[in-house]
């Protein structure tokens, strides 16, 4: 809950924080009350504003038409089924050695037949969502991917299942009958798929709703993971953004424990020659051995390591903001000491711990530099611009080297 708090505090003072834009209860309210917990619906009116500038349906429209868009950018289904994509991608024409191109008048045909059109992973092919998507995400603390779910008039796109990540539903344009019940299985895990529990969904569908309510311009539903929902589009074209936020659960962190548990020379110990795994009389022993190998092993792993082996996991979901290589690297020619920069938005970056060389732990990468740059480093790490000549513990000629390996290394940008 603090974090999240925290998070929007740290979010761009000139600008509406992203999970601001989702919800009207106070952020520490949300953390407490609803975040894996409970589903929230907030209307338009609680709200500072609509998602137009988001995505509209002309904006659909140019994504499926004009920008090349490929499989799987894109999925189209009817009636709870996913239709072939061969029915509505080809080749890209001259000069585009692809086979599986979005084909605008084979998905016009299937549209109007009432075909649902899903644009998958809009946090990467749409400038606003891209740069909503990852504030959003470095808000929350957890990766965030986005979808958009474009509805025929009365027509529903998926039967009644469950998503293993909490959504953010925002409604774009037209309405949408949900209908949402409680879970079949509490807190799923990404192995743990609403299709191997299709029965029990199936059930639990035909219950009392949690919650029935028609979703219009500008509201927002929140669901935790498990939560099942079914959609419908209600008059006229309904579209909806689905922000999914892939949560690190605890399940996480005994993923991480026992991967660690491999340093232990007891629980790399081989199983008997001579085995049979299948028999529980013939594990018994070596069972009771291993666990107590393994409370020992984990119990005095220190946090660092834990948060080491986690960050190496979670840090490559989530993209910083886009970059322009060659304006960049033109910055990075002529950095002087009145240059202004800030940290690349939504990037992870931090200081490993320790004296001498400093070691800043990036996205899939690390970089190396001298002692005396740290406090110039953990000022450059707060977020806000700063003027080179100013940056602390270096004279300005060193600062201004600093700076232009910062910006060829896309750690800053110009402010």
């Amino acid at each position: 809950m603090t974090q999240l708090v925290d998070g929007l505090r740290r979010a761009d003072a000139t600008s509406r924080p992203a999970l601001g834009r989702c919800i009207a209860v106070p952020a520490a309210e949300f953390a407490a009350d609803y975040w894996g917990r409970s589903a929230l619906l907030t209307r338009a009116a609680e709200l500072a504003g609509g998602f137009e500038d988001l995505l509209s349906l002309d904006d659909v429209d140019e994504l499926v038409s004009r920008r090349g868009l490929r499989t799987p950018f894109l999925r189209v289904a009817k009636d709870g089924q996913v239709i072939d994509p061969k029915r509505w991608t080809g080749g890209g024409g001259a000069g585009a050695e692809v086979s599986d191109q979005v084909q605008d008048d084979a998905l016009t045909g299937l549209f109007a037949d009432g075909a649902s059109l899903v644009l998958q992973g809009l946090h990467r092919t749409w400038p606003p969502i891209v740069e909503f998507a990852a504030a959003l995400a470095a808000e929350l603390g957890h990766p965030v991917q986005a979808n958009a779910y474009i509805t025929p008039p009365q027509s529903r796109g998926f039967d009644p299942h469950y998503d293993v990540h909490d959504v953010f539903v925002l409604q774009l344009s037209g309405e949408k009958r949900w209908r949402i019940h409680r879970p079949v299985l509490e807190h799923p895990l990404r192995s743990q798929p609403w299709t191997d529990r299709k029965a029990d969904v199936a059930a639990q569908a035909q219950g009392e709703p949690f919650l029935d309510t028609v979703l219009r311009p500008g509201d927002v539903l929140y669901l935790p993971r498990g939560w099942l929902h079914a959609a419908e589009a209600l008059g006229d074209v309904s579209a909806h953004l689905t922000i999914g936020i892939h949560t690190v659960t605890r399940y996480a962190l005994v993923e991480a424990l026992t991967g660690l548990a491999a340093r232990s020379p007891q629980l790399r110990t081989s199983l008997p020659l001579g085995v049979d795994v299948a028999d529980p009389e013939q594990l018994r022993e070596d069972l009771a051995a291993t666990l107590e190998a393994l409370a020992a092993a984990v119990r005095d792993v220190p946090a660092e390591d834990v948060a080491a082996r986690l960050r190496r996991q979670v840090w490559p979901q989530t993209r910083p903001a886009p970059v322009s290589p060659i304006r960049q690297a033109a910055a990075s020619r002529s950095v002087a000491a009145d240059t202004v920069v800030r940290l690349r938005p939504a990037l992870h970056a931090r200081l490993a711990p320790g004296d001498g060389e400093v070691t800043l732990l990036l996205r899939g990468r690390q970089l190396t530099l001298p002692a005396a740059t740290r406090a110039a480093l953990e000022d450059l790490l707060s977020g806000e611009p700063r003027s080179v000549g100013r940056l602390p513990g270096l004279e300005p000629d060193e600062a201004v080297v600093l700076v232009g390996r910062l910006l060829r290394e896309a750690v800053v940008v110009p402010a």
